[in-house]
């Protein structure tokens, strides 16, 4: 597993680029390359002002491996483009997102995925990452906590996640937690659930099962231009009827592959283990089995894989 979920994202980056324009919008922040590319914009910048933004004016031009690397920075702002500039190159040419399904909603497209999501969400404990408008009436019947940095009534505050994501079954985290540097402690909360990393900051790659992330739910750009006129003039969920869409991909699946080529593989290391237990024990040797431990080290390691394999398929079933 990569130390830090940044250097994944910027190890992944293809080869260099050029960043065509950048908008910062109201709600959103906008990333043309080969690509586009989403961010959600700072609510309040952590107290600092855009006004006295240092870069605007040079963005345009400027190498895509320079900019992304903006991802690691405290300034909200800076990440913020960062995350966009990252997003316009990966989610480009990300085959998982060609072959994410795409969701057609019935109710608001915002709120897309918990609805898709909800027929697997009944009886469960379920905790969302984030207020989304809307998401009473979407998730009513459901047994859901918010959690948000700056709570409504009846949210949690975000501090509460440390209590509350552990008896989780199901978490739905938003992707701004990457830029806001949240993401690798909510995402080592979330283990013991199944964790929907969501919304349009997604980055569309498949090695984000490595930090636990078992679904994305990001959006494919369906028109470039609604998009752009959209975030510039203010847009927030608006932009999910103008210019994205959102798509799902089960990561967990691809685990499940490898999970079972492990059990397989951690079957047949422990039965050659024990067949070298009983050939010791058949030749009277003195003394007890000297792999004993490496045995009981197995019988661990396929009880885990075991557990694992049966939350993914339960979560799907």
């Amino acid at each position: 597993m990569k130390e830090e979920i940044y250097d994944l994202l910027l190890d992944a980056l293809p080869d260099e680029q050029s960043i065509e324009e950048v908008v910062l919008g109201l709600t959103w922040t906008y990333c043309r390359s080969e690509g586009i590319g989403l961010c959600m914009s700072p609510v309040n910048g952590n107290g600092l002002s855009s006004r006295t933004l240092e870069w605007p004016g040079t963005l345009q031009g400027r190498k895509t491996s320079e900019v992304a690397a903006w991802i690691r920075d405290w300034n909200p702002y800076k990440s913020t483009i960062g995350m966009s500039v990252i997003n316009s190159v990966l989610n480009q040419s990300s085959n998982l997102l060609e072959d994410a399904q795409v969701l057609k909603p019935e109710g608001p497209a915002n709120l897309a995925v918990f609805e898709y999501f909800r027929n697997q969400l009944q009886g469960k404990r379920v905790v969302v990452i984030g207020r989304y408008p809307g998401l009473d009436h979407c998730l009513s019947g459901i047994d859901y906590t918010v959690v948000e940095r700056q709570p409504s009534p009846g949210d949690l505050p975000d501090t509460a996640a440390e209590y509350v994501l552990r008896d989780a079954d199901w978490v739905f985290l938003t992707s701004t937690s990457i830029v806001n540097k949240t993401f690798k402690r909510l995402a080592e909360l979330s283990q013991d659930a199944n964790l929907v990393l969501m919304g349009p900051t997604t980055p569309w790659i498949a090695e984000l099962e490595e930090f636990g992330v078992d679904y994305l739910a990001g959006v494919r750009v369906t028109d470039p231009v609604a998009l752009k006129a959209t975030i510039a003039e203010g847009g927030g969920t608006r932009i999910f009827d103008t210019g994205v869409q959102y798509c799902v991909a089960d990561l967990g699946a691809r685990e499940m592959g490898w999970i079972k080529t492990a059990i397989s593989d951690t079957v047949y290391r422990r039965e050659q283990k024990k067949r070298e237990m009983e050939s010791w024990y058949a030749a009277n040797m003195a003394g007890r089995f000297p792999g004993k431990a490496d045995l009981l080290t197995l019988d661990s390691e396929l009880s885990k894989l075991d557990s694992h394999f049966k939350r993914l398929w339960d979560a799907r079933h």
